[in-house]
C-alpha cells in the first residue's frame, strides 16, 4: 500500500504542476467585476511584489456567474520597455488543471517566465480557472453546493478564458498573446479551433501541449482514467474532487493498489524523468497539496484518455447527449480549424508521460495545414512535463525563445 502521505498526492493524476498553498480558500474579495485587489494574500502580495515588480489582483465574472482572480504584472522590475508602440503588449498565461496561477511564479525572478516577460517589456496577466484557490466566488452560488461544481473544460472553452480575454482587451485594446501550459493548452486550442478569440488573439505559445491524451505513458494515469468510468459510483455525490477530502482519498487508495501503479516515485511517474529541477523547487512541489477541481473535469479527462478524440463531455447516455448537442455523440473540436495564419510556437519534451511525442504528433498532423512560417515547433529531447515550468534551464531553453518569438510577432 502506497504511504498515507503520499495517497492525497496521487490526485496528481492528468495535467500536474505544483503551486504554492498561500491564502484561504475563497478569498476576502467583494468588489465588483474588474476592481483591483490588495489582497494581503493574494498572488501579487505573496509572490511578486515582494520582488520589486508591480502587480494588481483583478476579479472578471464569467456570463455563468463564476468570479475569476487575475494577476497584473504591468512593467518590469524597472519599468522595462515597451516591445512596439507606446503600450506594452499584453501576454495572458493560463496554468494546468489542479493547480493555479501561482504555478508559474515558483522559481526566481529571474527564471520564472511571467517576470521574464515583464522585465523584456510587456503586459502580463495571468489566470486562474474557477474552482481554485482565489476562484472560488460566484455571483449565486456557493462552492459547497454541488452546482458550484456542474461543470468540464467544456465551460473554461466556453466561459473562462472568453472572460479574461474580453478583460484584457478591453483594460489594454490591444491583441493578446497567449501562453497555456497542460491544460491552458487544451482550452485553448478547443476555444481558437471553434473561433473564439477572433479579433483579440495575436500569436499563441503551447507548452507540453495536451490535446490528445490516448499514448501517455504514466502508469497511475492510465489507471486512473479507466477508474473513473469502472467505479465512478465511489464518487456520486462528491461534486467537488477534492484531493484532501475522505472519499477521494479513499478512491486514490484503490489506484495506487493496482499492479504496476508507483505511488512512491511520484513526480516522475505522472509526469514523466524530468530533467532539470532544483532540490527547493521540488521540496515545494512535495510539501504542498494539490487544489480542487470538478470531479466532472476529471471524468472528462478520463474520457480524451480512453477515448482518443479531443471531444465535448460525454453524458454517457445518447438521449443526454442529444439533449445537450443536439445529437447522440459529443461533438468534436477540431483543431484544423484554428486560423492557419495564427502565429503559434509549440514546445514539448521527449520524456514528457503526460504530452506524449505520439500524442503531439497527433496533434501537429491536425495542423498540417497551417501557414508555412506561422508554425513554429520545439522538441526538447531530455524534458518532461515538469521541466517547463520548473526547469532550471527553461528560461535559456524555452522562455527566451518565446520571448524572441513575441518580439518576431508584434
Amino acid at each position: 500500500m502506497a504511504p498515507p502521505g503520499l495517497l492525497s498526492l496521487c490526485v496528481l493524476i492528468l495535467v500536474v504542476m505544483p503551486h504554492r498553498a498561500y491564502g484561504s480558500g475563497r478569498g476576502p474579495f467583494g468588489r465588483k467585476n474588474g476592481a483591483a485587489t490588495t489582497a494581503d494574500s493574494g498572488i501579487c502580495a505573496t509572490s511578486v511584489t515582494i520582488y520589486g515588480y508591480k502587480c494588481e489582483e483583478h476579479e472578471v465574472t464569467t456570463q455563468d456567474g463564476f468570479i475569476l482572480n487575475m494577476q497584473r504584472i504591468p512593467e518590469g522590475r524597472v519599468g522595462g520597455n515597451s516591445t512596439g508602440g507606446n503600450k506594452k503588449q499584453p501576454v495572458l498565461i493560463q496554468h494546468g488543471v489542479l493547480v493555479d496561477g501561482m504555478t508559474w511564479l515558483l522559481n526566481s525572478p529571474e527564471q520564472n517566465l511571467p517576470m521574464i516577460l515583464a522585465d523584456n517589456g510587456f503586459d502580463v496577466w495571468i489566470a486562474n480557472s474557477r474552482g481554485t484557490r482565489f476562484s472560488r466566488k460566484h455571483v449565486s452560488l456557493d462552492p459547497s453546493q454541488p452546482d458550484f461544481w456542474n461543470w468540464s473544460w467544456d465551460e473554461l472553452v466556453t466561459y473562462d478564458l472568453p472572460a479574461v480575454f474580453d478583460f484584457v482587451f478591453n483594460q489594454t485594446g490591444q491583441k493578446i498573446h497567449y501562453i497555456g501550459h497542460s491544460q491552458g493548452t487544451l482550452i485553448g486550442l478547443a476555444s481558437f479551433s471553434e473561433g473564439h478569440q477572433a479579433g483579440k488573439l495575436k500569436s499563441a505559445v503551447f507548452l507540453s501541449p495536451i490535446a490528445y491524451l490516448s499514448h501517455m505513458t504514466t502508469a497511475l494515469g492510465v489507471v486512473a482514467a479507466k477508474a473513473f468510468v469502472g467505479e465512478i459510483t465511489t464518487l456520486l455525490g462528491i461534486a467537488e474532487f477534492n484531493p484532501k477530502g475522505k472519499e477521494v482519498t479513499v478512491f486514490l487508495n484503490s489506484l495506487c493498489n493496482y499492479p504496476g501503479v508507483d505511488c512512491y516515485d511520484l513526480l516522475n511517474a505522472l509526469t514523466g524523468n524530468n530533467c532539470c529541477l532544483n532540490l527547493s523547487t521540488a521540496n515545494i512541489f512535495l510539501k504542498n497539496e494539490p487544489q480542487s477541481t470538478a470531479t466532472k473535469n476529471m471524468v472528462h479527462f478520463a474520457q480524451t484518455v480512453r477515448d482518443g478524440v479531443l471531444a465535448k463531455y460525454n453524458y454517457g447516455r445518447p438521449d443526454y447527449n442529444v439533449m445537450h448537442y443536439g445529437e447522440d455523440t459529443p461533438p468534436l473540436y477540431n483543431i484544423s480549424n484554428i486560423p492557419h495564419d495564427l502565429p503559434i510556437f509549440m514546445s514539448y519534451g521527449g520524456l514528457d508521460a503526460l504530452s506524449d511525442v505520439q500524442d503531439v504528433q497527433l496533434l501537429l498532423d491536425h495542423l498540417k495545414f497551417h501557414d508555412v512560417g506561422k508554425l513554429t515547433v520545439q522538441y526538447i529531447k531530455n524534458y518532461a512535463h515538469a521541466d517547463f515550468i520548473m526547469g532550471i534551464s527553461a528560461k535559456d531553453i524555452v522562455y527566451n525563445q518565446v520571448v524572441q518569438f513575441f518580439k518576431n510577432h508584434q
